[in-house]
């Protein structure tokens, strides 16, 4: 089994229901989550216009190699309605893969790790929650360092009124 870090994020409908629904949809696909950061809502990267993210990340365990893991990810986010038609646009669920057991991979359509996730806080803080041990394979520094570095006011903890039940073991 392999371990990988997949960031979520959505900003358009039912966005805590989105993010929900996609760690079930992969726990289905046999993806053994192990830790699920809380919710948190950030500001858009991306075209003006759009509205605020709700960001997760999810520490979890796969037989998949990492081309089957993007492919699943990708066939996960289509079934949630998600549509490419802009670059950094508004979706429905967004799932990227940011790390495969640390391997640097340069592939068409996959590179690992995530290109930008260093320079992102919405997507370091979550994962900082889900696995403070881990170091970027490039850079060789840890979540904290390159977190050091950005400007994280603008992660702000997302609370929903009503949870719905616990995700199951």
């Amino acid at each position: 089994m392999a371990r990988a870090l997949i960031a979520l994020g959505s900003n358009l409908g039912d966005r805590a229901g989105y993010l929900l629904s996609g760690v079930a949809a992969l726990s289905r696909a046999g993806v053994r989550i192990l830790a699920l950061s809380r919710i948190y809502e950030t500001e858009p990267v991306g075209p003006p216009g759009q509205g605020p993210y709700l960001n997760q990340v999810a520490r979890l365990e796969t037989e998949l190699e990492p081309e089957a893991l993007l492919s699943l990810l990708l066939r996960v986010e289509a079934a949630h309605g998600r549509t490419r038609a802009v670059r950094f646009g508004p979706r429905t669920l967004d799932l990227d893969l940011l790390d495969y057991e640390g391997r640097v991979l340069d592939l068409p359509g996959l590179t690992l790790p995530h290109p930008r996730m260093h320079a992102r806080a919405f997507v370091l803080v979550p994962l900082f929650e889900v696995a403070p041990e881990w170091r970027h394979p490039v850079l060789e520094k840890s979540a904290r360092e390159l977190l050091s570095g950005l400007d994280v006011g603008g992660v702000r903890p997302y609370l929903l009124e009503d949870p719905g039940p616990e995700f199951p073991e």
